[in-house]
């Protein structure tokens, strides 16, 4: 009466050495499934930092990771913003004179949500490691969209969520941790497990240590699904039309009169995802942003983005931006489309 339960175990599996394989072969025991990526932050940040540690974060993060911290800070975790240049990429000379003897680890985004530049992650690992710091990496961007490799680039904490780049169900997502990190953190929540029943006390192993309930089953036949998709058609195949996609679009853009096109200088070689964010001077974005979907169908994201300190730091805060975001299941004549769509909003 079972047998639908083990084959729903070994599915999970399976699903867990997906995403080791995906993230640089960490031990799939050391894949954490959570619901999404925000739970999979707030794992990792509040069950790491204690009273009088101190952390550093970039200064192009998004409130997934800066909520928690900013709850943290008033129980006695300190926290130093690592500056970013008007691109959003970070000043990773000011990080010598950041770290403290308290400091434990640095946390950053892997791209950003905003304008979709790509942090030097490789660098940033080398620093932690030189310096002894646990590195957290919050891959929401970029979980399908780029190789990340955890063992290459020190990575100790890599959260993810299963519904963007991954082409996941909606409420999937978790993180993968090393053993350093696995040493070091404290589970938020307990319960039962299914396995160690005969003890009250929340199990060791992972990753029984970090999942107790039920997990979304349905959500995780789905990622495991996607994930496999993702492996047969190939990474690089998916970015090369996704880059060649947003060329496309971003050179357009260039070709509409007054767009300001945030985060994205020309004729740099800066690697970025396929996120790009603009302003049309003298329009709301939000008018902007209706416009497009009454009458165009056109779907785009408008304001903070949930990212209130990259906005700061590009010079778009408080008015926001309007992004768009062009993906694989999209072809050129979309894109040509939208861009004529948006020409035709400078014009009002």
């Amino acid at each position: 009466c079972y047998q639908g339960a083990y084959e729903a175990e070994e599915v999970i599996f399976e699903t867990r050495e997906l995403l080791s394989s995906f993230f640089g072969g960490v031990d799939p025991g050391h894949v954490v499934f959570t619901l999404n990526i925000t739970y999979a932050m707030n794992m990792l940040l509040k069950g790491l930092l204690r009273h009088g540690d101190h952390v550093l974060v970039s200064s192009m993060e998004h409130n997934a990771v800066m909520r928690p911290i900013v709850q943290l800070e008033k129980q006695g975790v300190c926290f130093d913003r690592i500056p970013c240049f008007s691109d959003g990429l970070p000043d990773l000379s000011s990080l010598p004179r950041l770290v403290r003897p308290e400091t434990k680890a640095l946390v950053s985004l892997h791209a950003s949500n905003v304008t979709g530049i790509v942090m030097p992650v490789h660098e940033m690992g080398r620093f932690c490691r030189e310096h002894n710091l646990l590195f957290l990496l919050d891959t929401a961007q970029t979980a399908g969209v780029l190789p990340v490799n955890m063992m290459e680039d020190n990575i100790d904490g890599l959260a993810f969520t299963g519904h963007k780049g991954l082409l996941g169900p909606g409420g999937t997502g978790g993180f993968l941790i090393s053993d350093r990190l696995a040493d070091q953190l404290s589970p938020l929540l307990s319960g039962g497990t299914g396995s160690f029943s005969h003890s009250e006390e929340v199990p060791v192993v992972l990753p029984d240590r970090f999942e107790p309930g039920t997990l979304n089953l349905p959500g995780l036949y789905g990622l495991h699904a996607a994930l496999t998709w993702i492996r047969e058609t190939g990474l690089h195949t998916i970015r090369r039309k996704e880059e060649s996609l947003f060329s496309l679009f971003l050179d357009g853009l260039y070709t509409c009169p007054g767009i300001h096109v945030i985060g994205h200088p020309e004729h740099t070689g800066n690697p970025y995802v396929p996120v790009v964010s603009i302003q049309i001077p003298g329009m709301d974005t939000a008018k902007a942003a209706a416009i497009l979907d009454e009458e165009y169908g056109i779907v785009c994201r408008v304001g903070l983005h949930c990212a209130p300190a990259a906005h700061k730091t590009l010079g778009t805060f408080p008015e926001g931006t309007l992004r768009f975001s062009p993906g694989y299941f999209q072809e050129p004549e979309e894109i040509t489309a939208c861009i004529d769509a948006v020409q035709k909003l400078t014009s009002r």
